[in-house]
């Protein structure tokens, strides 16, 4: 781009507070049961941690009522509900749900006690740091090194436990073990920012809608001849086919973006691309940053590989939701914490009513203590009427970049709309043609020119989708997920399925973009290019609930999923599958690329790339793991709005 076990009670999603369970810690002790990875076992441990190495940890805060808050965002949230739509404010949810005072003093005397330095707190956590000995004596476990895909992490040999006498202030600890999660990484603070990042562009020729450009003297495949790839819808074509009018807008809706860094040139980029692809000029202050005092990471993380990733977001939200506001909030890195930070912005300060997160991991990477922190922002969120969108992957089911089959995350989490992709062909006149999942294979042409090689060729990417380990089926997927998919993985439990809707993300039909690169003589140029990828769905997803929301007179749509699948199997959506010509019907793109990625000096490449071939997974009538509940139709904005009957 690029969650947590949540136990159900009749209807409504409740969160178990990890500090409950008294009777399997120490007299006196309360477990924090998240804290364990299961990566931690005994026959990968390789010894004790030094005492004296170094710890830095987040221990996060339960707040007032914790079990409160999920039950309330789930109220709120679900359109059965007597509470439905009745949102607080920032101020309101930390009164109701936030620590006191008291224990935030409790939590800090019982860490200093014990040895640590807290470095900093907010309403959500106290960073601590400290020698490995006075981590052990504060969390009542020992560290011990692990070994982990080749290399040696540390992790508690057993679950962190918490004084009984905190009386469940702790949430959970973050930190204690120091696998790679996002970033793998430490660096110095206050780095500056790289330049943009080398130029790319495509070759040509290119249809300028779906179909519209066949070389006749190309080898045929699937029966047919098949058009060169668009050059990159715009706005105006994405707006069409899923169902915008004139006069959906998004005014009055506020979008935030959360990536890592900030592109330099974001807001010249922005407005350039918008006046040369026929979307709606920026008003003053329609676009606007919050950006951290500082950032880190910059190499590791591969900074200037964001630029386009925010830019991508931006232009693609505005372009659907041409009068909606935008805020870009950036991370000051690529790790969880400071990506955490940035959720916890928009939260606090009622930034955003829609969120969108073109960024995540595997869900291997995620451990349990910080699924919690997530989704603990996540109840936030929905308490206050904000909803989360976040991309579900671009390597499909992950067994060909992981060796596992696995989703994606935050993607997974419950309090989250996981959003799919798909292959998109919009015709002459801006008109839908057809979908289908995304997911992409590769064909060369042959050096004769007389075939396709290997058709259909090698899986290249596709949406992220499939059956979390982690987390239980909620609610909301209850009678519309297929048993099959929920209970995947074999046990006695459904689980959550990904995504949840979906919308265009194969690059072969991808978005136009502009953006800032540089280019191999050195300089600085504004250059267009298509993109792809769940980056581009995400956002795709926001606009349009940017324009339901305005459909809605303004009335903040918050955690979508209950109302997303409560219009499942409506005209709301495209029901989309791998073969919408038929079941006999393959389909493919022709696409030529420059070699060195720039220009032709070290000459083209040419393939055909087949669509509707995701890994494992399938886009199947009704409600799969490539695209959910389907993608958005014109149905879908007049169901929120009483005038458009």
């Amino acid at each position: 781009m690029g969650a947590t076990a949540l136990p159900l009670t009749a209807g409504v999603l409740t969160l178990g507070i990890p500090a409950a369970q008294a009777d399997s810690a120490p007299s006196g002790r309360d477990t924090l049961s998240a804290t364990k990875p299961a990566w931690a076992t005994a026959r990968s441990d390789r010894g004790a941690t030094a005492d004296s190495g170094r710890v830095t940890a987040r221990v996060y805060l339960a707040g007032r009522d914790a079990k409160g808050l999920a039950d309330y965002a789930a109220a709120v949230s679900d359109p059965s509900s007597p509470t439905y739509g009745a949102y607080l404010t920032a101020r309101q949810t930390r009164a109701r749900f936030g620590p006191t005072q008291r224990q935030t003093d409790a939590v800090t005397a019982w860490l200093r006690g014990s040895g640590l330095t807290v470095t900093g707190h907010n309403q959500h956590y106290l960073s601590v740091t400290g020698e490995v000995a006075a981590a052990e004596k504060a969390f009542g476990t020992q560290l011990h090194n692990y070994a982990k895909g080749g290399k040696v992490y540390r992790a508690p040999s057993r679950a962190a436990t918490v004084p009984a006498s905190l009386n469940g202030a702790v949430l959970t600890v973050v930190g204690l073990d120091n696998a790679p999660k996002r970033a793998k990484y430490m660096a110095t603070q206050g780095e500056t920012l790289p330049p943009p990042g080398a130029v790319f562009k495509n070759a040509g020729p290119f249809s300028t809608y779906y179909g519209s450009k066949v070389n006749k003297s190309l080898p045929s495949a699937y029966g047919a001849k098949q058009p060169y790839a668009v050059k990159g819808y715009t706005g105006k074509q994405l707006r069409a086919a899923y169902g915008a009018k004139s006069r959906d807008t998004g005014k009055g809706v506020t979008v935030a973006i959360t990536d890592a860094y900030a592109s330099p040139t974001i807001a010249a980029d922005a407005a350039r691309y918008a006046r040369d692809n026929g979307d709606p000029g920026y008003r003053k202050g329609q676009l606007t940053q919050v950006l951290p005092a500082e950032y880190q990471h910059t190499e590791e993380c591969d900074a200037s590989g964001w630029y386009g990733e925010e830019t991508l977001d931006v232009e693609a939200v505005h372009a659907l939701a041409p009068a909606s506001d935008i805020v870009y909030v950036g991370g000051a890195s690529c790790t969880d914490d400071d990506l955490l930070d940035s959720l916890a912005k928009v939260v606090d300060n009622r930034l955003a009513d829609i969120v969108s997160n073109s960024w995540g991991d595997v869900e291997a990477n995620q451990t349990p203590d910080l699924a919690l922190a997530y989704d603990q922002i996540f109840q936030q969120g929905a308490v206050e009427g904000i909803g989360f969108y976040f991309s579900s992957g671009d390597n499909g089911d992950n067994v060909a970049s992981t060796g596992t089959k696995q989703v994606d995350t935050p993607a997974n989490s419950a309090w989250v709309t996981a959003v799919g992709g798909t292959s998109l062909a919009v015709g002459k006149g801006n008109a839908y043609h057809w979908e289908t999942g995304w997911g992409t294979t590769k064909s060369p042409l042959a050096a004769d020119g007389t075939n396709w090689d290997s058709l259909p060729g090698a899986f290249t990417s596709g949406a992220g989708g499939g059956t979390s380990k982690t987390v239980p089926q909620p609610f909301y997927q209850r009678g519309v997920v297929p048993d099959a998919l929920a209970r995947a993985n074999g046990g006695t439990a459904p689980q959550r399925v990904t995504p949840d809707v979906a919308a265009v993300a194969d690059p072969n039909t991808g978005f136009l973009v502009g953006q800032t690169q540089t280019f191999p003589d050195g300089s600085l140029q504004y250059g267009e290019y298509r993109i792809g990828g769940t980056s581009l769905a995400a956002p795709v997803i926001a606009g349009v609930q940017a324009l339901a929301q305005q459909a809605g007179g303004g009335r903040p749509i918050g955690f979508a999923n209950p109302s997303l699948y409560g219009r499942y199997g409506t005209a709301s959506y495209h029901d989309v599958t791998d073969h919408p010509l038929g079941a006999g019907v393959s389909l493919g793109v022709v696409r030529v690329d420059y070699v060195n990625s720039h220009d032709d000096a070290d000459g083209l490449v040419t393939s055909l790339r087949s669509l509707g071939r995701d890994s494992s997974l399938s886009a199947v009538v009704g409600y799969d793991d490539v695209t959910g509940v389907g993608t958005p139709a014109a149905a879908y904005l007049a169901s929120f709005g009483t005038h458009r009957r």
